[in-house]
This record gives structure tokens, sequence and C-alpha cells, in this order.
């Protein structure tokens, strides 16, 4: 395996994106030039867990820290791929010819939600754009996808018991990174109930309300907002 100092040096590697802390909180994945490293979280030298030529990116942990999902294009476009999260041979979960980019695993740790722009249900009005994307589950071993939802849901992460997830929305096309857009297409965080299939808006603002991070309790829900001045 290769590696990459992660050192304050003149040569410290810029453009570290998909970052992502394990459960355990001790160590951190992240992509960097399309392939996937893990470093401790006090700092050190990072351990290289992708090496082919293709782009691997958007990596996430399993609940219990043994695995890590990703993306990766080396059959064409993004499909999702699982390995362990101390390295070793990765395991296409998905095939279809639309990018694939995983959103995060169930609470048990058996399947892996992701999104994908592949099919609109017939009752649906939204206009089929890439943009636009559903959410979808593979198990974790292999099998057939099904679709969650035909909504876009984006950040998604579930409440400890799995019985609630929550999300940001996509209304539309506009480019993420706008600064203080305001709007009736900007992001909210939703909350939804697996069981009832009810969705409920926790913000209800007009600029952005984006990328939920839950307490460990369950309790509190952290949301990045340009509201206030921010």
């Amino acid at each position: 395996s290769q590696t990459l100092s992660a050192a304050p040096t003149d040569n410290t590697a810029r453009w570290l994106r998909d970052v992502q802390i394990s459960p355990d909180g001790t160590a951190v994945l992240f992509c960097y030039k399309g392939d996937i490293y893990k470093i401790g979280v006090d700092g050190g030298v990072a351990t290289r867990l992708t090496t082919l030529p293709s782009y691997e990116a958007y990596p996430l942990w399993s609940p219990d820290g043994s695995h890590i999902a990703f993306a990766s294009d080396r059959h064409g476009n993004y499909d999702i791929f699982v390995m362990p999260s101390c390295g070793g041979s990765a395991r296409r979960l998905t095939s279809n010819s639309m990018p694939e980019i995983p959103a995060a695993f169930t609470p048990d740790g058996r399947h892996i939600l992701y999104n994908a722009a592949i099919q609109k249900q017939a009752s649906s009005m939204l206009f089929p754009h890439r943009s636009q994307t559903e959410v979808y589950k593979v198990p974790v071993g292999g099998g057939r996808p099904v679709q969650m939802l035909g909504t876009p849901a984006e950040a998604i992460v579930f409440t400890p018991d799995g019985k609630t997830m929550l999300y940001q929305d996509r209304k539309g096309g506009e480019d993420e990174w706008r600064k203080h857009h305001t709007s009736s297409i900007t992001r909210d965080i939703w909350r939804y109930d697996l069981k009832s299939r009810r969705h409920t808006n926790l913000t209800r603002h007009a600029g952005e309300d984006r990328n939920p991070v839950l307490s460990p309790d369950g309790k509190t829900v952290y949301v990045l907002s340009e509201r206030d001045g921010g």
C-alpha cells in the first residue's frame, strides 16, 4: 500500500475531499486525487486503500467500522463498491449505466442506500433530470437494488433505532456552492418516518439548510445554515 504524509509542510496534500470519521472516532476516511485514504484522528501517515487508475470517491463507514462503501468509475461510470476498512479486495454491488453515489448504511449494516437518477415512479411530477435522483438500497452481500424514495434525499442520516432518517432535499439543479442564495429552491432538512412514510420539513427557511448531523443520543440535529448572516 502507499502512504500520504499529513504533516504540515510545504508539500502537504491539498483538496482532500469527502471526509468521514469512523463510528468509534479513531480514524478518518478521505478522498485525494481519486483514491480513498485512511488516517488516524491524531494525524500521521495516511494509508491508501484504493490503487486503481480509476476515480474512487464518496467513502462511507459501515456502522461497526469493519467495511467501507464508495463509488468508483472503474467500469465507466460510478457504481457502488464495498471493501474491508483495513484494505483488500472491493466487491461491486451495482451495475446500472447511470452514476450511483452511496448515501448511508442502514443502522444494522445490512444495506447501503445510494442516490441515482434511474427511474421515476409513474406518478412522479418531477422533471426527469440528473439532478433529481431517487434513493435506492442494495444488500451489502449483493443482490437486487430496491427503490426506497422517488424524490431526491441527500446526506442521509439514520436515527439509532433505524426507524427514522434525516436528509437534505434537492428541489432543482441550482449550483450547490452558490453563496447567500435565498429562494424557493434552496435546501431544507427533512425527517422521514420509514413506517408511516411521512416526510416532515424541519427547517422551512428560504436560505440554505443542509448536511444534517445527529447527536449520539439521537435527540439533536446539527445543520449547516446561511441564516443569521452565516
